[in-house]
């Protein structure tokens, strides 16, 4: 292809056992969950043992030809803290890994800094979680002013997925202006099949602001391959802040429920709509520089045995 290609939003974790919003989250067998009360495919029903590990994603990331991956987390897959600091040190080229804070409750700001003194040089908000029903957790409140200080002295990035539309977009563009210099890399391309979804977009504008498009097919799920609407929708996103502040990612593994990894993100690679150029900075090299990957390599392109 002669693309370097970067996972910039994917997940990985031994095991869910936790509780969101008051429901059980559980791994069951044969690829599935008990997800806030249903049975949901939450991987592959090949992965049996309900595993979701460094190895299996390498072994998709060789195949379809990515070099590197941001590995986020969510609450819905518990904290993988440890797991994760295992992988960063175990792969250290091919992985940028996150850590979470319990930020649902206060006292989170000493779990930001034990884990900078762990070495994680980013740290992922699901802030789309924090509107809780026993009162929201501002992004622009006291502690996470102070955390995001924290992060910015530091260099360690800032992570996050939010809120449908611009629910929490006055916050986060105050945190943006109260820390120039801390590095955010929103997710879930803005929730961009949700109402006033360039209202994310738009903060892309200032100098570190990036959008990455993890889960973009699965918002565009009933759409489906080769998912023209989103096509459409990274093109909108380009004229509002330009390619420069787009970065590819996949939602890795829940997204290959329903169609490969590959297919993910080749749906950009063969579209028509956009220049080899756009797509070069859109795939990787956007994020190569922004989260810093060195020392990649190109992975050779394999036939199946279909072809």
């Amino acid at each position: 292809m002669g693309f370097i290609i970067i996972d910039a939003h994917s997940h990985l974790w031994l095991k869910q056992d936790t509780v969101v919003e008051g429901l059980p989250i559980r791994t069951l067998e044969n690829g599935r969950s008990l997800f806030m009360g249903e049975v949901r495919q939450m991987l592959p029903p090949f992965m049996t043992d309900g595993v979701n590990s460094a190895e299996v994603f390498l072994s998709n990331m060789d195949y379809a030809q990515v070099s590197a991956a941001v590995v986020t987390q969510e609450f819905i897959d518990g904290f993988q803290n440890d797991y994760l600091a295992e992988v960063a040190a175990r792969y250290p080229d091919r992985f940028f890994v996150c850590g979470m804070c319990e930020f649902r409750k206060p006292g989170y700001l000493d779990q930001a800094r034990q884990l900078i003194a762990r070495g994680f040089q980013g740290i992922k908000i699901p802030a789309q979680r924090l509107l809780l029903q026993e009162g929201r957790v501002r992004l622009n409140g006291e502690e996470m002013m102070q955390m995001f200080h924290l992060m910015e002295q530091n260099g360690v990035l800032l992570s996050i997925d939010m809120a449908d539309g611009d629910t929490q977009v006055g916050e986060l563009e105050e945190v943006i202006q109260e820390c120039p210099k801390l590095k955010v890399a929103i997710g879930h391309f803005g929730m961009v099949t949700r109402p006033q979804w360039k209202e994310q977009i738009k903060l892309a504008r200032h100098p570190h602001v990036r959008i990455e498009s993890g889960g973009i097919t699965w918002l565009f799920n009933d759409e489906f391959y080769p998912f023209k609407g989103a096509v459409r929708a990274i093109r909108e996103a380009a004229e509002l802040v330009g390619f420069e502040k787009l970065m590819w990612g996949s939602d890795y593994p829940r997204t290959i429920t329903a169609i490969t990894y590959r297919m993910s993100y080749d749906f950009v690679s063969k579209s028509a709509e956009l220049t080899e150029r756009e797509k070069a900075l859109f795939l990787g090299e956007n994020a190569r520089s922004f989260y810093g990957f060195h020392n990649l390599s190109e992975l050779p392109y394999i036939k199946n045995m279909s072809e």
